[in-house]
């Protein structure tokens, strides 16, 4: 099949699906632009964040022209919060999942259209280097890194990570792009952290000054 679409000539996006069971991952970019790696999500927070762990263990694989897919959008669904929705748009944008909306367009609410049509946290899910964000903390210079703190926990906490344990100099200042509030916070040190409530989560760009 993926032979048959390039000899048709036109740029077509080729999906494949076999729900992660073969590490697509470790084969599949000679023939497809994406792959499952893992079965099929649900509209519950258990689903969403138990596929954004199995996607992440293959984050070096994933690059221009082809990318892990932890399956679709569940934004708009209406099961989840308004947070979790949140949090799972953030993670598939930073793991340059396709942002695929799994919900009927001829219903959504004002929270769902704000949530899929924030640019800022688009432009991450787009960018030319197609790097995937990857998990490089579990805990309840002159690049610019983006990166999610994520309260995966029940109850409200304090979530902050180092420069050096997200690629930055332990020495540099950072100017933080908020991408939901759309606010910046200049001249930071040593490290970003916030304050969240359960399943809420926090998305920045961090650019060295």
């Amino acid at each position: 099949m993926g032979k048959a679409l390039l000899k048709t000539g036109r740029p077509i996006f080729y999906s494949l699906c076999e729900w992660g069971q073969e590490n697509p991952a470790t084969w599949a970019s000679s023939i497809g632009n994406s792959w499952r790696t893992t079965g099929d999500i649900k509209d519950t927070w258990d689903s969403m964040t138990s596929r954004a762990d199995q996607n992440d263990q293959w984050a070096s694989y994933a690059g221009p022209g082809g990318w892990n897919d932890p399956d679709m959008l569940e934004v708009g669904n209406g099961v989840m919060s308004k947070e979790e929705y949140r949090s799972h748009f953030s993670i598939w944008a930073l793991a340059k999942a396709p942002l695929i909306l799994g919900c009927d367009l001829r219903s959504m609410d004002d929270d769902t259209l704000e949530i899929i049509g924030n640019k800022e946290v688009i432009a991450v899910n787009q960018d030319k280097l197609g790097v995937q964000g990857k998990k490089v903390k579990k805990n309840g210079g002159g690049k610019r890194v983006a990166v999610i703190l994520w309260n995966r926990g029940d109850s409200k906490a304090a979530i902050s990570a180092e420069w050096s344990e997200i690629g930055l100099k332990s020495s540099a200042i950072v100017d933080a792009r908020d991408l939901w509030e759309h606010t910046t916070t200049h001249s930071l040190q040593h490290q970003i952290q916030a304050t969240l409530q359960s399943h809420a989560c926090k998305m920045y760009i961090l650019t060295p000054q």
